[in-house]
C-alpha cells in the first residue's frame, strides 16, 4: 500500500463517503487513507476458488461469504480501522446499506511476499482483536500452505495445513474448505529472492 498525503486526518465519514465513488480501493488506519495496489494473477484465482469452494457450501445458510470488496471495520482503542480482506464470512450482517461489516466470523488473506509484512503483523494483530472473530486464515501463495489462528478459551492457537490433501474443518460455521479447491489451477513458482529482500524493507503499522 502506499500512503496518500493528506495535511490532516481524514474523517471516517469522508473516508466512507470517497469509496464510494472511488476508482481504487483504500485502506483506512486511524485518519490515514492508503491506496491498495494490484494483485497477480495467482492471488486471484486462489480468492476466486475459495470464494467458490465456501460459497457453496454456505448457501442458504445463516452465515454468508463476502468478496474483496467488503470492508471490516475494526475499532481499536486508539483509532479505528477498515480492511478490504480477501474473503470474509459475516453471519451477523450490518444493514445492506452500510458499506462495511463490523462482526466477520471468518477472515481469509492470500498472502505473498508483498503483502507477508502487513498480513502476518498489523493486520493479524488488529483481526485478532474483533470479538466476533473464531478464524484468521493466511493462505499462501508460493505453496499450498494456509496458516490458521483459531479462537480458543485459551485464546487464539496457530494451526497449519500444508499438501493438497489437507481439509481444513470450520466447525465454527458448520463447513469445511479443502486446500484442493482453495488451490485448483494454481502453478505453484518458487518466491524469487530479490521479492523476498524487497518485501522485508516494507514498513509496517503497529498497533
Amino acid at each position: 500500500m502506499s500512503a496518500v498525503k493528506k495535511r490532516n486526518p481524514v474523517s471516517v465519514e469522508d473516508y466512507l463517503a470517497g469509496e464510494l465513488v472511488s476508482a481504487v480501493k483504500h485502506e483506512y488506519l486511524g485518519g490515514v487513507v492508503y491506496a491498495m495496489a494490484g494483485a497477480c494473477n495467482a492471488h486471484n484465482l486462489i480468492a476466486s476458488n475459495v470464494l467458490i469452494a465456501l460459497g457453496g457450501r454456505l448457501r442458504g445458510r445463516r452465515c454468508r461469504l463476502y468478496n474483496s470488496d467488503t470492508k471490516v471495520r475494526i475499532r481499536l482503542p486508539h483509532q479505528v480501522r477498515f480492511y478490504y480482506p480477501d474473503a470474509s464470512v459475516i453471519c451477523r450482517p450490518n444493514p445492506q446499506q452500510d458499506s462495511y461489516q463490523d462482526e466477520p466470523a471468518v477472515i481469509m488473506e492470500v498472502v505473498s511476499s508483498s503483502t507477508r509484512r502487513a498480513d502476518e503483523g498489523e493486520k493479524k494483530d488488529a483481526y485478532l482483536t474483533i470479538p466476533s472473530l473464531c478464524v484468521y486464515l493466511i493462505i499462501e501463495q508460493e505453496s499450498p500452505t494456509v496458516v490458521v489462528h483459531r479462537r480458543t478459551e485459551q485464546g487464539f492457537v496457530r494451526e497449519v495445513y500444508e499438501d493438497l490433501d489437507a481439509v481444513i474443518s470450520l466447525a465454527e460455521i458448520e463447513t469445511e474448505l479443502p486446500l484442493a479447491e482453495a488451490y485448483d489451477g494454481v502453478e505453484f513458482v518458487p518466491e524469487r529472492q530479490d521479492e523476498a529482500f524487497s518485501a522485508e524493507q516494507q514498513p509496517s503499522t503497529t498497533l
